[in-house]
């Protein structure tokens, strides 16, 4: 891939209701907009690969960390979860949407693919012209869920080096080939004053309704998975313990205009185990929307 000024990414801050978010663009001038939102514990450089790819095949690429992630704001007095229920998240993504040039297309990973799926289907009109879903389905499989949350709530004490952290997410990830270096754990980790390394999150978001009754919202995210009307991609991982083929199957038939591709190297972190393949299915979905997205090069993505 040939590296220009549109991988150059601009970070700002966005208000949202009571607090701002960490957001960055690449190739703001371009077209079609894809407005990504990443999964439960994961931050906008989940996104990175995938972002610059398609901002130099012609994208605006907008790539945000959620309330209580990454570099955005922590709730204050968020300890028992106040502040991070799914209407919050579901809010904030609504507010970055309509801050757009026009309506993106979301490309949305687990946590972020259901407030996808919520917002498509109960905001009519809906403020998405597509929607690419990352291996999330109305119903998941509890066990994959279950791991995800184990990982997150292992270690509340931190570690005391990078080359611990490596360790866990090596032990937690066998499918990567390579060890993460401290370079790329730093936006990972926060530093305490007790001088241990802890993960990026608020602790607090684990005592939010996503995880304690995250099942609960089943239902609502069935029904509004019947209500979609814009072009959907479900693209999802063959090794995923969080969505499976009858999960899969159940989506199609609530969305049966919903396209789906399935990776076959992937788990349920697609964009990062298979980047390039995950990256050129998106600009295959972009190119099908309209005759302006034929500008898109996929040659700027790598084969």
């Amino acid at each position: 891939m040939v590296t220009s000024a549109n991988n150059l990414a601009v970070l700002d801050r966005f208000p949202v209701s009571d607090l701002a978010l960490a957001v960055e663009t690449r190739n703001p001038a371009g077209r079609p907009a894809l407005l990504f939102a990443h999964g439960f514990g994961q931050t906008r450089g989940a996104w990175n690969g995938a972002a610059a790819a398609l901002a130099e095949a012609g994208c605006r690429c907008v790539t945000f960390d959620s309330r209580g992630h990454g570099e955005s704001d922590r709730v204050v007095g968020a300890d028992s979860g106040s502040g991070y229920h799914m209407n919050q998240f579901a809010d904030d993504l609504l507010r970055l949407a309509a801050a757009q040039p026009q309506p993106p297309i979301l490309v949305g990973a687990s946590m972020g693919g259901l407030l996808g799926i919520v917002i498509a289907g109960e905001m009519h009109p809906p403020p998405f012209r597509a929607l690419v879903l990352v291996d999330i389905t109305p119903r998941w499989e509890t066990a994959g869920v279950e791991r995800i949350l184990a990982f997150m709530q292992a270690h509340p004490d931190g570690f005391a080096d990078y080359a611990e952290a490596a360790e866990q997410i090596a032990a937690y990830l066998p499918q990567r080939r390579e060890r993460k270096s401290e370079e790329q754990l730093r936006p990972l980790l926060r530093e305490g004053a007790d001088g241990r390394l802890r993960w990026h999150w608020d602790p607090a978001l684990l005592a939010g309704d996503l995880v304690q009754e995250s099942e609960r919202y089943q239902p609502r995210l069935q029904a509004a998975a019947v209500e979609i009307d814009v072009p959907v991609l479900l693209l999802s991982g063959a090794r995923s313990d969080v969505v499976s083929r009858t999960t899969v199957d159940e989506f199609l038939q609530l969305v049966p205009h919903a396209q789906h591709v399935e990776l076959p190297h992937a788990t349920h972190m697609v964009a990062g185990d298979a980047n390039d393949a995950f990256t050129r299915e998106v600009v295959r979905f972009v190119q099908s929307l309209d005759p302006i997205a034929d500008r898109l090069h996929a040659g700027a993505v790598q084969s």
